[in-house]
């Protein structure tokens, strides 16, 4: 048996070389996104930067810890807390103490951030031209040395100022500094954020004690002075949620195409099964047979899969870095286990694809076995109804299910980028039904026009059922793919959009600049001044609420005025009034798990005090992005950061605007009308995400091109004794080629039918979702990326079906039908 398999592997090496190919490549993409996760599991060490050469520091409480019944729950901060000024006064008596603030400036060369001269050597920071600031007008900044001697006017929390470059500094990678004398830092921001301690780090902690107002920081710790104290672990976080929905997406395409490549290798070779069984083969040894080839095949392929793999991850790693998604330093390590998976995934893949075709095949009797093997009669199995109606139900009864009990859900990533794998799947199970029909559809006018041409395409499809479906089943998965992740994000960015415009009534937006210093106090009683103005402002900030007893969540919350908040947006209100929100009031979306109004929540600021507030109105959730909202006296300390302003019946908008301009042009403000604020705010897709739908999307179209290639060469070199009976008929060699385009042409388009068929049924779960949610949208269809992909496709089938046939063709039809 084992000189049989070497032998039918030698006569087929063009089939081999399809499935060898295909099987290798899926393996490689397995291995390539498993070894890039696998590397995120390992976060890279962070060090201190901007106080890395204190010995120790002793910082506000950055963190909300909560007590539940399940142990502490613990949430950052949205504005950690100063450092106690008791605490400064304590630890002066052990050793020296360094005030440490930060604060935003803004100059002409851009947003700095300030602090006192006293911490710049702790983080690095050397004068390159200059001395430091000694003087209260007098500053050391990082810029061109030519700026050295000249005068700056800079805003700060405390005003607009001028002073003088006295120093200029060498840059650094963390940030933009501007230093000030240490007296000048505490006026601008007597808010202490940090303190510098030089004392063993036993003593500091015996002044503070378990004190939870302050943290003390030694090691690497320090890092939590810095901007961004976690900036390489959550960039993981958005990588391994990246490369792992990458991961799903290659391991379902290269499962699905190799295993429709391995059946298709198998239907092909119905001839030379009806042979060895009539030659006294027993189902049992053809079944062995093809499984050994299976066998051999695939651990090859999946050898060399490995060891693509291994050259491939690499440069995905390179391309994140680049890309700014992954931290710097973030490489490929040394763990196995990914390869493990690739490789015994890829094995099962091969061994699974060809198992369903020799079962039948070994239940065929000999003289039924040559008889089929002429044209395509029964194609779908018992087992292929029962797994393709089942997917087909379980995935559409997943969508009404979730409309039911959770619409939200279907906005998420995760749920929309694996709903079209259970739809494709069913389709591409069920494809033998559908490819007939759609078949004689598409040709059904090219057959009726003068020529062979049409009507040998439609009965060829009739005939070739089994190789319709396999070359058209990547097309499936590209363009279903293609469709269903791009048009729901589309459609869900429109639905924001469609918020957007809905909930803003403001006629001007005024926003802060990028240091937040544009809206002072006085500049908003300024425009509150303008005859006719309607004003409110509003600050970004946080609540945080235990549900359930045992989940601390963080919710996006917006402190406000009260009195003008009904009349500048116009909020889905679903039970309640906006009329009652106050000092002791809050609003929330129906996701909060108490949202009945008049109840009381215990919720915790952004500086972490703890409040007891009443629920006084419910909004709808929405695409997700409805905010809670409470007064500016629970902003946690966050300033106002935006400003609205609608006028009243009767007021002049065009002098009340230039007003505005007016009085808010010295701040540096952005003052913009609403039609040039939604311009800017309309969601188009993170940056992240749009690279993540560009790796996912280039996976399966790069992997459909070569198998669409793999099986369109394999069905044509099985089909070159069909081809000489046409050039025995008279059919010239350029005939043969048109021929042979239009059916790889007819199939391709049957593919994207098919895949639009998926892409339909996913965007209208999406549509029905965003109903639910009471956001009603028009559904968007990506038809440039659906004709974009579905031309690839072709252009590859074309040339994977005309190469093979000129050689073909150029034989003469005696010698090829021998």
């Amino acid at each position: 048996m084992l000189t049989v398999t070497l032998s039918c592997l030698r006569a087929r090496w063009l089939t081999l070389a399809g499935t060898f190919i295909a099987l290798a490549l899926g393996v490689a993409l397995t291995a390539t996104t498993g070894l890039t996760l696998a590397a995120t599991l390992d976060t890279p060490r962070q060090r201190p930067e901007r106080l890395a050469g204190a010995p120790v520091v002793v910082r506000g409480a950055d963190e909300l810890r909560v007590p539940s019944r399940i142990g502490d729950r613990v949430q950052p901060l949205a504005r950690p807390r100063a450092v106690p000024a008791g605490a400064a006064t304590a630890l002066a008596r052990i050793g020296p103490v360094v005030a440490d603030r930060s604060f935003p400036v803004h100059t002409g060369t851009g947003d700095l951030v300030g602090h006192p001269w006293s911490v710049a050597g702790f983080g690095g920071h050397r004068i390159v031209a200059g001395h430091e600031p000694r003087s209260p007008a007098e500053i050391a900044v990082a810029a061109d040395p030519a700026l050295l001697g000249r005068i700056v006017e800079a805003r700060t929390p405390a005003g607009r100022s001028s002073y003088t470059v006295a120093g200029v500094l060498a840059p650094v990678g963390y940030e933009r500094a501007v230093f000030f004398t240490d007296d000048t830092a505490a006026a601008i921001a007597p808010r202490i954020d940090n303190l510098v301690v030089g004392a063993a780090p036993e003593a500091v902690r015996a002044v503070v004690g378990a004190s939870p107002e302050v943290r003390v920081l030694t090691g690497d710790d320090r890092r939590r002075a810095d901007a961004e104290p976690d900036r390489a672990r959550d960039a993981l976080v958005a990588v391994n949620a990246l490369v792992g929905t990458a991961g799903g997406i290659a391991v379902f395409v290269s499962g699905f195409v190799v295993a429709s490549t391995f059946a298709f290798a198998i239907a092909q070779r119905r001839r030379e099964i009806g042979l060895l069984r009539t030659a006294g083969a027993t189902p049992r040894q053809i079944r062995a047979t093809v499984f050994a080839e299976a066998a051999v095949a695939g651990v090859l392929a999946s050898a060399t899969g490995c060891a693509l793999g291994a050259r491939g991850a690499p440069w995905l790693a390179r391309l994140l870095v680049d890309e700014g998604l992954a931290p710097g330093g973030f490489a490929i390590g040394d763990q196995w286990w990914p390869y493990q998976v690739a490789f015994w995934t890829g094995l099962v893949i091969a061994l699974s694809g060809v198992t369903a075709a020799t079962v039948r095949a070994g239940r065929i009797r000999p003289v039924e076995a040559l008889r089929e093997a002429a044209v395509d009669t029964t194609v779908m199995t018992p087992g292929r109804w029962i797994f393709g109606a089942g997917l087909l139900a379980t995935g559409l009864g997943m969508s009404v299910w979730r409309l039911l009990s959770d619409p939200g859900d279907a906005l998420h990533r995760k749920t929309y980028t694996t709903q079209p794998m259970l739809l494709i799947t069913a389709v591409a199970l069920l494809a033998p039904i559908l490819v007939g029909p759609l078949t004689r559809l598409i040709t059904w006018l090219p057959a009726q026009l003068a020529g062979a041409t049409g009507m040998l395409v439609r009965e060829n499809a009739s005939a070739g059922v089994r190789r319709a479906a396999a070359v058209a089943a990547p097309v499936l998965v590209t363009v279903g793919l293609a469709g269903s992740l791009l048009g729901t994000t589309a459609t869900i960015h429109e639905a924001k959009a469609a918020e957007l415009r809905s909930q803003t009534a403001a006629d001007l937006i005024v926003r802060a600049d990028g240091t937040g210093l544009a809206l002072d106090d006085s500049g908003v009683a300024a425009v509150r001044s303008v005859p006719g103005a309607q004003v409110m402002t509003s600050s970004a900030t946080t609540v945080y609420t235990l549900e359930e007893g045992v989940a601390l969540i963080r919710a996006q919350a917006e402190a406000v005025d009260p009195g003008t908040l009904p009349a500048l947006r116009r909020l889905p209100v679903r039970a309640g009034s906006l009329d009652d929100l106050d000092d002791d009031g809050i609003v929330v979306t129906e996701e909060w798990a108490g949202h009945t109004v008049g109840t009381r929540v215990e919720v915790w600021l952004g500086d972490g005090t703890a409040r007891s507030l009443r629920v006084v109105a419910v909004l709808a959730t929405g695409t997700g992005d409805n905010s809670v909202y409470v007064t500016r006296r629970n902003a946690g300390g966050a300033r106002p950061d935006r400003l609205e302003v609608s006028w009243l019946p009767g007021a002049d908008t065009r002098a009340g605007e230039a007003a505005v301009r007016a009085l808010l042009r010295p701040s540096g403000a952005r003052v913009q009308t609403r039609d040039q604020w939604l311009a800017e705010r309309l969601p188009t897709g993170g940056r992240q995400t749009r690279v993540g739908l560009i790796v996912v999307l280039g996976i399966a179209l790069v992997y459909t091109a070569i198998a669409v290639a793999n099986t369109m060469m394999m069905a044509v070199s099985d089909r070159t004794r069909d081809l000489a009976v046409l050039r025995l008929a008279g059919a010239t060699g350029r005939q043969v080629l048109r021929l042979v385009v239009a059916e790889a042409l007819a199939v391709v388009v049957v593919g994207a039918a098919l895949g639009m068929i998926v892409t339909v049924f996913n965007l209208l779960a999406v549509w029905g979702a965003l109903a639910s949610l009471s956001v009603w949208v028009a559904i968007v269809l990506p038809w440039t990326a659906l004709a974009a992909t579905t031309a690839a496709c072709a252009a590859v089938a074309v040339v994977a079906a005309v190469v093979p046939t000129i050689g073909t063709s150029r034989l003469d039809g005696p010698a090829v039908a021998k």
